[in-house]
């Protein structure tokens, strides 16, 4: 006589059953944002294709859109990714308690930095060189882009208000007018530094301008 060999019960093979988690994530957003910012930096708006923007990221075409939507969201969506990323590296020096000249040789060092940075060459500035083409077409990019403007031209302006209360500055030192000088003076050198001038030389714009804005 045979006998039958007994089963195992159905719970203990679920129990022994590894559970099968869900598909992992392809791309980690931040990173695949960060790769698009690079390249809309680099070739701006019109010149950056969906193809170039799916091998930059490593994402096709639908994936690009379920995450960030059209090339213009994701255009949209890099812009406000720059200007934090630069908010966060100049915030401190803005708020720290300095003496003016040293505080806006701080600020443009940094604001080098940036405009200096980049695999292929120097990218200078995004609002600067790709966000204010963009801005004359597009409602929603030229608010970003003045709201830029003047975020920056107030934190230099109470900069420049702190330091005449301090008697660092004349009485009749206008705050509005030198913020507005200071903010300039980040746009030339952003210019210049996408067009590849040594960082000498951008240095020597810079003390020329804080000389003239503070005094020699």
């Amino acid at each position: 006589m045979v006998q039958k060999s007994k089963k195992r019960p159905a719970k203990a093979d679920a129990a022994a059953a590894p559970k099968r988690r869900g598909r992992p994530r392809a791309y980690q957003p931040e990173i695949a944002l960060g790769k698009a910012l690079d390249l809309f930096r680099k070739d701006g708006f019109a010149a950056t294709s969906l193809d170039d923007l799916s091998a930059a990221t490593g994402m096709n075409r639908p994936s690009l859109y379920a995450a960030f939507g059209d090339k213009r969201e994701l255009y949209i969506k890099s812009y406000a990714r720059y200007r934090a990323d630069a908010r966060a590296a100049m915030i401190d020096i803005f708020r720290e308690e300095l003496p003016i000249r040293e505080r806006l040789q701080r600020i443009y060092a940094v604001a080098l930095d940036i405009y200096l940075s980049g695999e292929a060459g120097p990218r200078g500035c995004f609002t600067v060189m790709t966000a204010a083409s963009e801005a004359v077409a597009d409602s929603d990019i030229r608010a970003m882009v003045l709201e830029g403007f003047s975020e920056l031209d107030k934190a230099f302006a109470a900069c420049f208000r702190l330091a005449r209360e301090k008697r660092e500055l004349p009485d009749t030192a206008d705050p509005v007018v030198l913020a507005q000088l200071a903010s300039a003076t980040l746009h030339t050198i952003a210019i210049r530094a996408r067009a590849r001038v040594p960082r000498r030389e951008l240095e020597a714009i810079v003390k020329g301008a804080i000389d003239l804005m503070v005094g020699a």
